[in-house]
């Protein structure tokens, strides 16, 4: 089954971690949030931005917590919005909260080269 499209940032599953994280050949980003979640809602243009502005060095997915409570229960998310990075298949940086485009940037700054 692919991976929905919402956009520039695609939506991850159970059956589309292994691939599109995992085993991905550029660090990944991944947006923990739901539908309900206001702060998510105000965060996800800019995830969105920095998908597209640095879409041939970082790959950005979202995973739904009430679609994919396995996921989140495996990464520890209790609050969202939460981010993962991963980088060559394992967590390497995580953040909560809905922080501002020059945050989030000085947060990945590490992985965008």
């Amino acid at each position: 089954m692919a991976a929905k499209s919402t956009g520039p940032v695609d939506s991850v599953t159970e059956q589309t971690f292994p691939a599109r994280v995992l085993k991905a050949e550029r660090p990944v980003l991944i947006q923990f949030w739901a539908a309900w979640c206001g702060p998510c809602m105000r965060v996800t243009p800019i995830v969105e931005a920095l998908a597209a502005e640095h879409a041939g060095v970082l790959d950005v997915v979202k995973i739904n917590v009430d679609e994919e409570p396995g996921l989140a229960d495996r990464h520890g998310i209790s609050s969202i919005p939460a981010f993962v990075v991963y980088a060559d298949g394992t967590p390497a940086k995580a953040w909560t909260g809905a922080v501002p485009k020059p945050l989030l940037e000085r947060n990945l700054s590490p992985f965008l080269r």
